[in-house]
């Protein structure tokens, strides 16, 4: 098991617009990553970063500081690694020992007990890594909240982007891996929320070496699968989606896991100050920002802002604001960013991109809803029957 502690030190001026005076606090938050072998790829161009998340949590760490050290509030935060097949149980106990307020960065299992173990605590759990659509429904956690979007909040906004340019003609090349089921499941949920359909799909089994034989494999499987506007792929470990590019039968854009993506974050994203973000973060990491790294951003500073607000350090007083209308976290996306009450899952517009542009950001004009157009990106109130936050 591997620790590490970073002590923030502010090097970004917010203004909080807080001047009521606090009793001074200091506030360690617990950050659990469970060490995964990197999957096997069949390209090795986009390495995975050795901080990915754990950068995004220290730039907000340091943004928490900036307005902290104005209200005498003093944050840390303790990075413990767990290795495969080390004791993730015995880190969750030492991390709920030292503090209330853990983000978690596991799969899927590993962050449920996680859950688990903290239940009947008074601790208030992160998921920035696991975007599993069913975690914000029938298996949501009452301890757990969701900075990372879900698989459906991402594929609504790519759905709604088909809608409006009316490319209603589509198929679908989906992998094998349980992230690309996953995907591909929620792609089909989205088409049918927004009335629409697959002419055809297919399923993604080569184990050959592409980087050599796409031009000759790829045009052959998507011949098959007929005429349509938009070929959509689930491909989430970005093993095979890139080799489809330019390699199709028809010459069709593509859409989903590769080409034409809905993300939570990207480089490409520069309006309503995002690049003040991205270039903070570039300076602190040496690399882009990743989804990942933004979602634990946001969870440090949706608490940041929330000890701020209420000038409570305990984990129940946060969840209670957190989950209230008095919450908002400017997250750089154009509109506040806030917590629904029915699940846990932060609101957020969802950035529509091209490996180099911005290309439109969802919900997209025309997509109403009857109290927040954010919440046409992934379950709804009635949708997500999660009975843990009623």
């Amino acid at each position: 098991m591997i620790k590490a502690a970073f002590r923030a030190a502010a090097f970004l001026a917010l203004g909080s617009g807080v001047a009521v005076a606090q009793e001074p606090v200091t506030l360690d938050i617990q950050y659990l990553r469970q060490e995964v072998p990197p999957p096997p790829v069949l390209s090795n161009l986009d390495p995975i970063p050795a901080d990915l998340g754990i950068a995004g949590a220290e730039v907000g760490l340091a943004d928490n500081a900036t307005t902290g050290r104005f209200m005498g509030q003093d944050w840390t935060l303790t990075v413990t690694s767990v290795p495969e097949g080390g004791d993730w149980a015995g880190a969750v106990e030492t991390a709920l020992a030292a503090s209330p307020l853990l983000l978690i960065d596991a799969p899927r299992d590993a962050l449920l007990a996680a859950s688990d173990i903290a239940e009947g605590s008074d601790a208030l759990l992160f998921n920035v890594a696991v975007e599993d659509s069913d975690l914000r429904a029938g298996a949501c956690r009452a301890n757990l909240f969701h900075t990372i979007p879900s698989y459906s909040m991402r594929t609504d906004a790519l759905v709604q982007m088909l809608r409006v340019k009316r490319w209603e003609d589509l198929a679908l090349v989906a992998g094998q891996n349980p992230e690309d089921q996953a995907y591909a499941e929620a792609l089909r949920g989205s088409l049918t929320k927004f009335g629409m359909e697959l002419g055809s799909e297919t399923e993604w089994s080569f184990d050959a070496d592409m980087r050599r034989s796409a031009s000759a494999e790829v045009p052959l499987l998507t011949q098959d699968l007929g005429e349509y506007d938009v070929l959509l792929v689930a491909d989430e470990r970005h093993d095979f989606g890139r080799y489809i590019l330019y390699n199709t039968w028809l010459p069709r854009p593509v859409a989903g896991s590769e080409g034409l993506t809905a993300e939570a974050w990207s480089p490409a994203v520069e309006q309503w100050g995002a690049a003040q973000l991205q270039s903070r973060f570039t300076e602190h990491a040496g690399r882009d920002m990743a989804p990942r790294d933004y979602a634990a951003w946001a969870a440090l500073r949706s608490i940041g802002e929330a000890v701020t607000r209420t000038g409570s350090p305990d984990a129940q007083d946060l969840r209670a604001y957190l989950l209230g209308e008095d919450f908002e976290l400017a997250g750089f996306l154009g509109r506040p960013l806030t917590f629904r009450p029915w699940n846990g899952q932060l609101r957020q517009p969802i950035p529509i991109v091209q490996p180099r542009a911005l290309v439109a950001q969802a919900p997209l004009e025309g997509f109403l809803h009857q109290t927040n157009e954010l919440d046409t990106l992934g379950q709804d109130r009635g949708e997500a029957e999660c009975s843990a936050f009623d």
